[in-house]
């Protein structure tokens, strides 16, 4: 499980990509690339993992259901996720 402190990284870094997301578009668009590498590092959204809703795992994410694996089939198994069941045979 993730620390707390992890998951306010994420938090931060989403919201920074946000709000730097026109302006980088726009310094794109121009080719300029003087002035986008003057932003902030966490404007890019490739600094972004994205991470498990419940747990903040990083791994073995499902971008479907926002969770990962292990919470998937822990869900999956006390049928909180309606057509989905874990298999057996």
């Amino acid at each position: 499980m993730a620390t707390t402190a992890w998951k306010n990284r994420y938090k931060r870094r989403a919201a920074t990509v946000a709000k730097y997301a026109e302006l980088r578009r726009k310094l794109k668009a121009a080719k300029d690339f003087v002035g986008l590498a003057k932003l902030p590092r966490d404007s890019s959204a490739t600094r972004l993992t994205r991470r498990c809703e419940i747990t903040g795992r990083r791994r073995g994410y499902y971008r479907k259901f926002r969770v990962s694996r292990l919470v998937l089939r822990q869900l999956a198994s006390d049928g909180k996720i309606p057509g989905l069941r874990k298999s057996s045979w």
